[in-house]
């Protein structure tokens, strides 16, 4: 059983994820807008948050700004707006998936199980040693959750950290979109390839000159290498 918190003003959307999410068997808290859903995330802690996007007071992208600054609780954003613009503000400030209104109940729930499945498996396990990949100015540490480029802390949001992460793992090796997405999305992850995409959009933003490591391979899928 897990903790939710949805977001959102309209009384009838916050009814219909709370009916489907205990079906489910997961309990539900509410809030009514950004303001109010920053306030009850400091007070009380959850294993997932559905958000809204356009709200008052406070809209949903705020929000997700502020409590990122001290939680890194999964956030699922809603929004009637499915424009790539909006996706990947979303996912700079650190949501982890993108449902466009209006939504299949279903799958909006099947998402919301793949994203406490993935989180809570990374959660488990005992101890690890340090793990540490470098080439030239850039230092990736897996143990710690670092990146750095020439000694300067690299800030990601979790999933860049997650397919960067994996790209690294198997560097040199021709990944295929459905292998990562796999992976780092899980294999029941209901998006479409264009989430990958926008990913790997921010990735390279984020890793200035090191961009060039993570090379496209047309009709194929993506690769990292250090030649």
């Amino acid at each position: 059983m897990s903790k939710l918190l949805v977001v959102d003003d309209e009384f009838r959307i916050r009814q219909i994820i709370r009916k489907y999410a205990e079906f489910e068997g997961h309990t539900v808290e509410e809030a009514v807008d950004g303001m109010q859903a920053i306030e009850v995330c400091r007070r009380q802690s959850f294993d997932l948050i559905i958000m809204d996007v356009m709200m008052p007071e406070l809209d949903g992208f705020s929000a997700c700004r502020e409590i990122r600054k001290f939680s890194s609780t999964p956030i699922i954003m809603l929004s009637a707006r499915g424009e790539e613009y909006d996706k990947i503000h979303g996912f700079e400030l650190g949501s982890d998936d993108y449902v466009v209104k209006p939504f299949s109940p279903k799958e909006l729930m099947m998402r919301v199980n793949a994203v406490i499945k993935r989180t809570n498996g990374k959660a488990d396990g005992g101890t690890a040693k340090k793990d540490v990949f470098e080439y030239q100015g850039l230092v990736v540490d897996f143990s710690a959750r670092i990146v750095s480029i020439d000694g300067k802390r690299v800030d990601m949001t979790p999933k860049e950290y997650e397919l960067f992460f994996y790209m690294v793992k198997n560097k040199g090796l021709a990944l295929t979109r459905e292998k990562l997405i796999s992976e780092v999305w899980g294999y029941d992850f209901f998006g479409d390839e264009r989430t990958l995409d926008t990913h790997i959009k921010l990735l390279r933003k984020s890793l200035g000159e090191y961009s060039k490591c993570i090379v496209t391979l047309r009709g194929v899928g993506y690769r990292f290498e250090t030649l």
